[in-house]
């Protein structure tokens, strides 16, 4: 049994013109109906006659023309137009004659180059067909004929009002797309310059040392182990945020998995920066993206006190709660270059964009007692 859904997807995958011929049918059905005989649009007054083979034309002109309507709404409409010009100057008024409206509207909606040429022709062709009406002793008042020109514009302007309406929301379908990947793009620059930056840091840091203990072997080769081992975490974390680029990649794996936090702090105290770390409370059960982001906030402090407080004792605190996350890091000395290079505005900056995307709190400068400080609360649960 096919449900309601399925019918909905084979019905959107048929061909515009397979879907606007059942109505065309139906319409078309309609006309040949004994009693529906005569009770179409009646323009002009021409007395009524029965149908010959000219009406079959006629109906056969306007009717299965809405097949078209979509597709080729001119031809639909040139049509149209032609079976009911011919329809009411020999008084069959069928009830075919509703296809002009459903094509005006169509055209409006739909007809793509040369509508102003398309609306001064029509309009021409109507001049000559109430002419033609009036050749023949037309009893219409003038009125009449000014009143039907105005009811048709105004079924193509509502035909040309959804083509903006739906232009409109194009467009800002394109616009939104933009704005998606644009922000794709930075959240990537954003992980590619945490995972980088940290990682090649305490590289050159490790490297820097490693030049003196070359009268100690033991100790160069412990050092140089270090900067092996950060560039193997390097593409470690590297490759796990181009798996994160792939489609199928599962969502939570987004989380650095537990423990990674330790062995950030155990890596930069092998670069030569004491780091006291201390983590409190129970993680929430579903933490969402906040393990992450806090991951990357003590990242990013620790890379700036490796970079710009190099040897001084730096603290790391996590507490853990129900609600959120929240993070401080602090460094002991100057601190004052933290803040003058932020990244390029892909450091500290980017943390402060990441938190407020989760609704944290994000704050980073100068201690008063001197040295530098981070400190953020980031709310769990969320999956931005």
């Amino acid at each position: 049994m096919i449900r309601p859904h399925g019918l909905r997807q084979v019905w959107g995958r048929l061909h515009v013109t397979a879907r606007d011929l059942p109505l065309a049918v139906l319409l078309c059905a309609l006309a040949f109906v004994p009693s529906m005989r005569g009770s179409g649009t009646d323009i002009g007054g021409v007395a009524e006659r029965p149908y010959d083979a000219v009406a079959i034309a006629a109906i056969g002109l306007q009717a299965p023309a809405l097949t078209l309507r979509r597709r080729w709404p001119a031809v639909c409409l040139t049509l149209v137009a032609a079976g009911f010009a011919l329809d009411q100057l020999r008084g069959y008024h069928t009830v075919a004659g509703t296809a002009l409206p459903l094509a005006l509207l169509s055209s409006g909606a739909h007809l793509e180059r040369y509508r102003r040429t398309t609306v001064a022709v029509f309009s021409v062709a109507y001049v000559l067909f109430v002419a033609e009406l009036v050749r023949r002793g037309s009893g219409e008042p003038p009125a009449e004929f000014v009143s039907f020109y105005v009811a048709m514009c105004l079924l193509w302007g509502g035909g040309a009002w959804l083509r903006s309406t739906r232009i409109a929301e194009a467009e800002r379908r394109h616009q939104v797309a933009g704005q998606t990947r644009a922000a794709e793009r930075a959240r990537i620059a954003r992980e590619l310059h945490d995972v980088v930056t940290h990682h090649v840091t305490a590289m050159v840091v490790q490297a820097e040392a490693a030049r003196y203990l070359t009268a100690a072997p033991e100790r160069l080769d412990e050092a140089l182990t270090a900067v092996t081992d950060t560039g193997r975490r390097a593409v470690a974390d590297l490759r796990h945020l181009l798996d994160l680029l792939n489609p199928d990649h599962g969502e939570g794996s987004r989380t650095p998995p537990v423990g990674r936090l330790l062995t950030l702090v155990e890596q930069t105290r092998r670069a030569g920066q004491p780091v006291e770390f201390t983590e409190k409370g129970t993680p929430a059960a579903s933490t969402g993206s906040a393990d992450l982001v806090a991951y990357r906030v003590v990242q990013e402090a620790l890379t700036n006190a490796l970079k710009y407080a190099h040897g001084q004792a730096t603290s790391v605190l996590v507490r853990h709660s129900e609600k959120d996350i929240t993070v401080e890091v602090g460094t002991d000395g100057p601190g004052t270059r933290a803040v003058a290079s932020p990244g390029g505005g892909r450091g500290l900056a980017g943390l402060r964009e990441r938190v407020d995307v989760l609704g944290g709190e994000f704050e980073a400068g100068p201690r008063p007692g001197g040295g530098f400080a981070v400190r953020a609360r980031i709310p769990t649960g969320s999956r931005a």
